[in-house]
């Protein structure tokens, strides 16, 4: 079994084609100088059997034509020889006719026919008996026959009141033109054949050069390692020949836009792994301190309670207990928020309804002003209240975050303004401080997951990076947008939601 499974997979992967033919398939630049080739000689090897054809026809009316006329004045002329008793040799030295003409007389029905040729130099060559009834084998008056060690003739008989006379042309001159013109257009056409295979060669071959260069690329591509670390694709098919204005350019196009969008999506997964990398190790922080502490305090309440019980033990003991519960809300905190941020992204975890966007903020910059008496609080709202459709508890969360944000990552005296406005059907919350601004460096990833503005793991500065995180999921599982710009003394983030079709009317 063991010998036999490679010899299978082998099978598997030889291709069809290439098994039942038992060679390498064409390449389309071969496939279409054949098939261009192949067309072209046809309709040029039609195109000559046509014109010889019709040429041929002509030339044989022609000589048709020639043969009746000769006919014709060779009957008249030869009466009185022909009414002596002369044969048709003794005629044609008489009266000399056109070089190649064939002359056949028989004076009575009975007679035995003569014959004879009219040589290029004047010449008389008699016909033989044999050769005199190849001639006189068929009674049609016009007939076209091969006559030995003489040649093929166009002849034509006549009957005259001295006897019959039967005059021929040679076809020679008929076939010389004909084979002149067959030899002359075979000769023309493997030329243009020539040419027409070495044009179609250089204009396939420039034609599929982008076709060649998207699948170097591609080939260069596959044998780059893309399945772990930081990936660079460089590889792009040149801009020359990724045409969008022909068919093969769209395709270098489209592989090029396509290499784009896979170099961004490994970049991209290259800093999700960077992020994750320092999220665990943050996390690991936040989780040992208080895993840490929570052991060290347990172990000491349990120290002093099993050495005596008097008042300052039971003391030491609750404030242990109280540190330990501390702890363990610390990391209740971290766990809770991970697993919001798994349900929002599953769509669970929000409970509709209709909320009053201005008094929630109300509400969360009154909680943030004790929080932060350092800071400068400004609340700019409407009188009327700005209604929209979602959960309470979760936009409540979104904008305690942006204020514990604000009030986190810009120094005592800085001055944070909240705003609620309505835009139309959109209602807008933003929260604005003219602290020191965000580092440019992560204010493009600001919104991402386990994204520290700052790196230290300080548990009063440096956070878990999932603030804004969650404010982001919980806005867009809303149907909104949340977005910041920040420069030196002037940060905005600024939250756009739905709002509800009609505000209700204050009662008076």
């Amino acid at each position: 079994m063991t010998t036999e499974a490679p010899a299978a997979h082998a099978d598997a992967a030889r291709p069809r084609g290439a098994e039942a033919s038992g060679r390498r398939p064409w390449t389309l630049q071969r496939k279409l100088i054949v098939t261009v080739v192949s067309i072209t000689s046809f309709i040029m090897v039609l195109v000559g059997v046509a014109t010889s054809a019709i040429l041929g026809s002509v030339l044989e009316a022609n000589l048709a034509a020639q043969v009746a006329n000769a006919a014709s004045r060779t009957s008249a002329l030869v009466q009185r020889e022909l009414a002596s008793g002369m044969t048709a040799a003794q005629i044609l030295r008489e009266q000399p006719q056109q070089p190649g003409l064939l002359l056949a007389v028989q004076q009575a029905p009975g007679l035995a026919p003569t014959g004879a040729v009219m040589g290029s130099d004047s010449t008389v060559t008699p016909l033989t008996d044999d050769q005199i009834a190849q001639l006189l084998e068929t009674e049609e008056e016009t007939f076209v026959v091969s006559i030995d060690e003489v040649g093929t003739y166009r002849v034509e008989g006549r009957a005259t009141p001295a006897g019959i006379v039967v005059v021929g042309i040679p076809r020679n001159e008929v076939a010389a033109n004909i084979g002149q013109m067959l030899t002359t257009i075979g000769l023309l056409t493997a030329g243009g054949l020539i040419l027409l295979g070495l044009a179609t060669a250089w204009t396939i071959r420039a034609g599929l050069a982008p076709l060649r260069a998207v699948a170097d690329t591609a080939e260069r591509v596959s044998k780059l390692p893309l399945d772990r670390g930081e990936v660079s694709i460089v590889e792009r098919v040149p801009v020359a020949q990724a045409d969008p204005a022909t068919e093969i350019g769209r395709v270098g196009e489209a592989l090029n836009t396509l290499l784009d969008h896979v170099g961004d999506s490994l970049s991209a997964r290259q800093r999700n792994e960077e992020r994750m990398r320092a999220f665990v190790a943050d996390a690991s922080h936040e989780l040992r301190t208080p895993l840490a502490s929570i052991r060290g305090y347990s172990e000491l309440s349990l120290r002093a309670l099993s050495q005596n019980h008097d008042d300052a033990t039971i003391d030491t003991a609750e404030a242990s207990l109280d540190r330990i519960q501390a702890q363990s809300l610390r990391m209740t905190t971290l766990v809770e928020d991970l697993l919001l941020l798994a349900r929002l992204d599953e769509g669970q975890e929000l409970v509709y309804g209709a909320v009053d966007l201005t008094r929630l903020v109300v509400e969360a910059v009154g909680d943030a002003r004790p929080a932060g008496p350092g800071h400068t609080w400004v609340l700019d709202v409407t009188d009327e209240p700005v209604q929209v459709a979602g959960d309470t508890g979760r936009l409540h969360q979104v904008v305690a975050n942006l204020l514990a944000n604000a009030r986190t990552h810009t120094p005592e005296g800085t001055t944070v303004t909240v705003t609620v406005r309505r835009d139309g059907d959109t209602a807008v919350l933003r929260v604005h401080d003219d602290g020191p601004g965000i580092d440019p460096r992560v204010r493009d990833e600001i919104f991402e997951r386990f994204s520290r503005a700052d790196r230290s793991r300080a548990r009063q500065t440096g956070g878990t990076g999932l603030g804004l995180s969650i404010a982001r999921a919980i806005v867009d599982a809303h149907g909104g947008t949340i977005t910041v710009t920040s420069e030196p003394g002037d940060t905005a983030f600024e939250v756009r939601l739905p709002a509800r079709p009609e505000d209700p009317v204050p009662a008076a």
